[in-house]
């Protein structure tokens, strides 16, 4: 029997694509005005201190406060909240060099921190609400009282509470969005 030897035969073979035709390129979202290290994020994190710090003055400027839980347990609420949006509001000003928080690490930080701080601003901006509304409305003793004085610090608390709330969203998303 004879044998036959066979031969090479060069196939010429298309280079396969580097992403198949169904895949397509990421897109990242655009950066939302408020997030961190944007000139939105900065002032957010501006009226925070400016709101915790009015409310932390008022406070302690108004004398026999520190005899009731809830007046202290605001201060504290708000000496944090003040630390805790200037750093970041000085995190923002380095940021704004056109630098990105693209660092997970970080954007998860902010994103607790904000959480946590606005969620003790809350609570001692509705405790210091309540103890308003006991003495003038139930207990009647406004007259003898700083009611209007207590009511501009909580307002003041309630309105640095929005804008953090308002940082831990958009902080959050920037979270979310990123891969």
């Amino acid at each position: 029997m004879h044998q036959v030897a066979s031969h090479t035969a060069v196939h010429p073979v298309a280079v396969p694509p580097q992403f198949p035709r169904f895949l397509h390129p990421v897109v990242r979202m655009k950066v939302l005005a408020g997030s961190p290290g944007t000139m939105g994020g900065l002032a957010l994190r501006l009226a925070q201190t400016g709101f915790s710090l009015i409310s932390l003055c008022i406070k302690i400027s108004i004398t026999g406060f520190s005899s009731i839980s809830a007046f202290w347990f605001l201060v504290a609420a708000m000496v944090f909240q003040f630390i805790w949006s200037f750093s970041i509001g000085v995190l923002d000003t380095a940021l704004l060099t056109k630098r990105s928080l693209w660092n997970p690490r970080i954007v998860s930080l902010v994103v607790v921190g904000d959480w946590v701080i606005s969620m003790m601003t809350f609570a001692g901006a509705c405790a210091a609400a309540g103890i308003v509304v006991l003495i003038h409305n139930d207990l009647d003793q406004c007259r003898s009282n700083h009611c209007g004085r207590f009511a501009v610090a909580a307002a003041m608390a309630f309105m640095s509470w929005i804008a953090t709330t308002l940082s831990f969203v958009l902080a959050f998303w920037l979270f979310a969005t990123r891969r």
